[in-house]
């Protein structure tokens, strides 16, 4: 099987070399989204909590595209400039996913592209 490029135009367009997401089979392969408003590709005003609303809407747009949505995520890796932000980005990770958690790691990174505070990239299983 081939990878299928995944483009949604709810989310912000790729910054680089690469696409939103990829799909094989079932599997789609969700590039990190960082905190960028699709209409205007800037970066969302405010701090952590409101940057990371806007990935996770920015991952639930390019999910949709695939054909699935949050429930169908089996792996997130969300990547921070400061782990200090680390109980914030919790609370509202599990506001967006309620009671589903999938499996997940986070990072502490010395920084992300446009001097963002968070990134989240995922693996769904769209069956």
């Amino acid at each position: 099987m081939e990878p299928q490029v995944i483009r949604s135009k709810g989310a912000p367009a790729a910054i680089g070399p690469y696409s939103q997401a990829t799909q094989v089979g079932g599997f789609v392969f969700c590039s990190g989204q960082i905190p960028l408003d699709p209409k205007t590709m800037q970066v969302v005003e405010g701090g952590v909590e409101e940057q990371t609303r806007q990935v996770l809407e920015n991952l639930t747009h390019v999910l949709q595209a695939a054909g699935c949505g949050l429930g169908d995520v089996a792996k997130t890796t969300i990547f921070l400039t400061d782990m200090a932000d680390f109980k914030a980005v919790n609370t509202i990770y599990g506001e967006v996913f309620g009671d589903f958690r999938p499996a997940r790691a986070t990072v502490a990174v010395a920084g992300l592209p446009l001097g963002v505070l968070v990134e989240i990239e995922c693996v769904a299983h769209c069956g």
